[in-house]
């Protein structure tokens, strides 16, 4: 399907779905946090370190699926629709091999490396607990992804929110079984959780593989013919892909320092800080969905010579994802105390909570800019740059969240402060390079 157009009902028809997908599959985190929070403050900071330490090698994937994505987009909108096939193919390929070795990293070195930075014992165990069962996770993790790219790729994203939607019913349904141990299965706390997310991955694999048959777009597309792999298209999907895993890795990985150095200040705060990141990424998601389509969208008008039509695009994006995010970010201000009590009965881990949710209220609003246009950057295919961008950014961004909570002993709130400086970075650069032009000289 080619974008015929960028009008409002373009961006929604494209962005919806991914939306309502991303809903699905937040929504099992927000479950998980809340079913984790009622087994203890030391579990629910545990299931935050080693949820996104899992999430840091995962975005590896998810980096090249997004390199796969641009080109599977460009050669959408030049209409050579037997060539996506063989890029698919030439992703699934590489997708196990980085499957592979992310299982060995995670078997072997997430001990050791883990046990260098957090303080707290029963955190590092429990942490651990979790990463060895939910290491099985990722072959079908990867899997799906590549369908992902091809979906967004060819921006028929409908099916997107109906396999989201199976894996969070699937997930949620075996987390209060295996949590707890309901239906005569054993009590397995976290490790419930890792396992519950494992199959429902595996049922979404599943999924994908009927319903990418039932439609005919194996033939279609000439997909999963298991071509021989050939160098000549790797080199530009990896020129591509590349530094958008980096990009990717780089940005997880930010992260899991930043709840390393919220570790530093208590176990409280990381149990809050879980809390608060749970209902972050929900109130993300809006701005995740556009971004998304901004991506595939920027690279298909790129394909179709329509360059004149980038930055009109990017434009009405942002105006969508500050209005979106306005109006999501109301809960956070209105009701924090409510919200935080869904996740945990504790009194003080609720007091703690309530104003780190006031505080990513404004890091939201920062968020629906930067990323947009950080995105639409991406589409246009310069991502070497995007990762130069996402590198500066970082910097900055750590360095201020360690000074202040190790150098000066600031508050939890002060230091999650630090996420409005992160995006307004990501978002000035990225609108700085745009504005000079010298993306359209980019061809792939």
């Amino acid at each position: 399907m080619v974008l015929a157009d960028s009008t409002y009902k373009s961006i929604w028809r494209i962005s919806m779905p991914i939306i309502v997908g991303l809903v699905a599959q937040n929504l099992m985190v927000v479950i998980d946090t809340a079913f984790l929070g009622r087994l203890g403050e030391i579990t629910l900071g545990a299931s935050a370190i080693g949820g996104i330490f899992y999430l840091c090698l995962v975005m590896l994937g998810s980096g090249f699926a997004v390199g796969t994505q641009i080109m599977i987009g460009r050669r959408n909108g030049e209409r050579k629709y037997r060539s996506i096939g063989r890029i698919v193919d030439h992703a699934v390929y590489f997708m196990l091999f980085l499957a592979a070795l992310v299982f060995l990293l995670l078997s072997f070195g997430a001990p050791q490396f883990l046990g260098w930075f957090l303080k707290s014992d029963a955190v590092l165990g429990e942490s651990l607990v979790f990463l060895s069962y939910r290491r099985f996770g990722i072959f079908f993790g990867f899997l799906n992804l590549s369908f992902s790219a091809f979906y967004i790729g060819t921006t028929r994203t409908f099916i997107l929110s109906a396999s989201t939607i199976l894996m969070a019913l699937v997930n949620i349904v075996l987390d209060y079984t295996l949590i707890f141990g309901h239906f005569g299965f054993p009590q397995m706390g976290i490790a419930g959780a890792a396992l519950a997310t494992n199959i429902a991955e595996a049922v979404t694999f599943l999924f994908f593989v009927g319903w990418t048959w039932q439609r005919g777009y194996f033939r279609a597309f000439g997909l999963f013919r298991f071509w021989k792999p050939r160098w000549r298209l790797y080199r530009p999907l990896l020129r591509l892909a590349i530094p958008v895993m980096f990009q990717f890795f780089l940005s997880f990985a930010a992260w899991f320092v930043f709840f390393m150095i919220i570790e530093q200040i208590s176990e409280t705060a990381l149990a809050a800080s879980n809390i608060t990141r749970s209902f972050y990424m929900l109130l993300m998601i809006p701005v995740w969905g556009l971004s998304s389509a901004t991506n595939t969208m920027v690279s298909n008008l790129i394909g179709q010579g329509k360059m004149d039509q980038v930055i009109p695009l990017i434009k009405k994006m942002l105006l969508i994802s500050v209005g979106c995010t306005l109006v999501v970010i109301q809960a956070n201000l209105f009701f924090p105390a409510k919200i935080a009590a869904f996740f945990t009965d504790e009194a003080y881990l609720v007091e703690a909570t309530v104003p780190l949710l006031y505080v990513v209220s404004f890091a939201l609003i920062a968020f629906s800019v930067g990323m947009v246009v950080f995105s639409g950057l991406s589409g246009t295919g310069k991502t070497m740059v995007a990762l130069r961008i996402e590198i500066l950014s970082i910097l900055f961004y750590l360095g201020c969240a360690f000074t202040l909570a190790v150098g000066f002993g600031a508050p939890a709130p002060v230091v999650w402060f630090v996420e409005v400086v992160y995006f307004s970075l990501l978002g000035l650069f990225s609108y700085i390079y745009l504005r000079k032009g010298s993306w359209r000289l980019l061809n792939i």
